[in-house]
């Protein structure tokens, strides 16, 4: 067993076989052949193979897929649904108001969009980068960022692979391997673990709102002929939530009688005792939602932290070295319920900037260009429309900030301007949660096993797998704080906002609580490192390839 660490040198690395990192390659490749330049470009993905670790509704504005790959039908690009029925409710419990189109801001419209499964997309998308000559590495987990003498980054590290819980190296062990690059791009996703701590050391949210985020609860189901409608398209609020979580649903018909069923709850919400994964249960059994499923087959599960922070919260981009892209950075417009497109233009923003460069013969320093052609693109345009919508929904709850939002997009896109201004968040997410003392308990319901399931259940249907003897990736700062004070204070809330089951507080006959880890049962969804109330989580890369195995979620 060798302790040298193996390297490799590229023009180019990459983190993250998503929408944005995928999208940067192909541009830097056709940059490059239009230039008659050679550029080693490199991805590394910690999924088991791309699309692995992908999860999204997903309606996709094919907005960027067109700049990008303009002929992406003739090349039989995995987007074939068009969305027909464009709906929206407001639940009751025992109904539904649905929204007059006319009274919704056109740039809620549906129509023109696709829906897809964005772990398919992203499957072709490489297919299209390989063919350009990009590498590709799914099953590396890129741990840490390597840097120069300047404190610049010169490229990453990928994790240890064989190294057992107790930190001996198995007989299988093999070290990470450097990955050095003139420009790093980080497209990890939505508070991936290496953009953390980037933004932390070079301050890039300084001056910016705190990002905000949601959890995104998905499950693929299989309906009945007779039930299914392809290109339906249906978003709802209000039920199961109060009046002041929020939050809210997606329906998606598509493909081969498929549904993907979706639920989201804004992460800040005040309620210790709220369980997403109930309420997305709890939200099956609407007499709306209920018989469109009867009949029909759940086929997986998954669950992903989102980004809401939106236009308020959009970091620095360029950093010494290289820069966020994607989800790293936060573009996800929060009332259209999309991001793809977006994270698809910042990678080609990204590509580039660090093409210009190369081709002026620099190499690690800051691409001062980039966020400059941030402020003049269609993301920013995007997100700057719908900027008040997440602060005024948080500030008034549902019913008017939900109402309000919908008068400020108007405004926006009728007449440019906003009546509030820009209103920042009410804090970070983490900050949120009330003592335990000062709400009432919720309670939930028993699955069925035909409408609603258990979470065990539901975490085998996401393919998820972690060797049982490796090293806890959810690594905690204080051991004894989550009994010491978020059980005592918030009846510790890890028990219910992980949606995969990973934290218990077990209480043996006489014996004190015990807070213990089920990090096999991680969906990677980073919700714990979120909304833990005392930032005493931390989520890092189990070993590469580890994790949910989502296929076509």
């Amino acid at each position: 067993m060798s302790d040298t660490r193996e390297s490799m040198e590229f023009d180019v690395v990459i983190v993250g076989a998503g929408p944005a990192g995928l999208s940067a390659a192909i541009r830097l490749k056709q940059l490059a052949q239009a230039a008659g330049r050679e550029t080693s470009v490199c991805i590394i993905d910690k999924g088991s193979e791309v699309g692995a670790h992908i999860l999204s509704g997903a309606v996709i504005d094919p907005i960027g897929l067109n700049e990008l790959i303009p002929d992406w039908k003739t090349l039989g690009a995995p987007v074939s649904t068009e969305v027909r029925d464009d709906r929206f409710y407001y639940l009751t419990k025992t109904g539904g108001i649905r929204v007059p189109s006319l009274i919704m801001p056109p740039l809620m419209s549906n129509h023109g969009n696709y829906i897809i499964s964005l772990g398919q997309l992203c499957r072709w998308l490489a297919q299209q980068a390989e063919a350009l000559g990009v590498e590709i590495y799914p099953g590396f987990a890129a741990v840490d960022t390597e840097l120069g003498p300047g404190g610049e980054v010169v490229g990453i590290i990928t994790g240890d692979k064989g190294v057992a819980r107790d930190g001996h190296r198995k007989p299988n062990y093999e070290p990470g391997i450097a990955l050095r690059a003139k420009y790093t791009l980080i497209a990890e996703g939505a508070r991936g673990s290496l953009a953390k701590t980037l933004i932390a050391r070079y301050g890039l949210a300084e001056g910016r709102a705190p990002q905000t985020f949601g959890l995104g609860l998905k499950e693929l189901w299989e309906l009945p002929k007779d039930k299914h409608q392809p290109g339906l398209v249906m978003h709802t609020m209000g039920w199961p939530l109060d009046d002041h979580t929020g939050g809210g649903s997606f329906v998606y018909h598509y493909g081969d009688n498929l549904a993907a069923v979706g639920f989201v709850v804004h992460l800040d919400y005040h309620n210790p005792y709220l369980w997403p994964f109930g309420e997305f249960q709890r939200f099956k059994t609407h007499p709306m939602i209920r018989p469109m499923l009867e009949g029909g087959r759940r086929i997986a599960y998954g669950a992903r932290a989102i980004t809401e922070g939106g236009f308020q919260a959009v970091p620095k981009l360029a950093f010494p070295g290289g820069a966020l892209i994607g989800c790293s950075a936060g573009f996800v417009n929060l009332p259209r319920i999309k991001g793809s497109h977006n994270a698809m233009k910042s990678g080609m923003l990204g590509a580039e900037s660090v093409f210009r460069a190369l081709e002026q013969g620099r190499a690690h320093d800051t691409l001062s260009d980039l966020d400059e052609a941030y402020r003049a693109s269609s993301i920013h345009a995007d997100l700057k429309r719908v900027r008040n919508v997440k602060p005024l929904w948080s500030r008034l709850g549902t019913m008017a900030g939900v109402a309000l939002g919908g008068l400020d997009m108007w405004t926006n896109q009728l007449l440019g301007l906003s009546i509030f201004g820009t209103l920042r968040p009410k804090g970070p997410d983490y900050a949120q949660l009330l003592p335990a003392a000062k709400v009432k308990p919720i309670a939930y319901e028993k699955p069925d096993g035909v409408i609603t399931f258990d979470l065990l259940s539901s975490v085998f249907l996401s393919g998820t797998r972690h060797d049982e003897d490796e090293p806890i990736h959810l690594k905690l700062k204080d051991p004894e704080l989550p009994i010491r004070e978020n059980l005592a204070v918030y009846a510790e809330p890890a028990q219910l906002y992980c949606p995969a089951g990973v934290f218990e507080v077990v209480v043996s006959g006489a014996k004190e609580p015990r807070f213990v880890i089920n990090a096999a049962n991680c969906v990677h969804c980073k919700t714990c490192d979120i909304k833990d109330p005392a930032q005493n989580i931390t989520w890092i890369p189990p070993e590469g390839g580890d994790g949910p195995a989502y296929g076509s979620m």
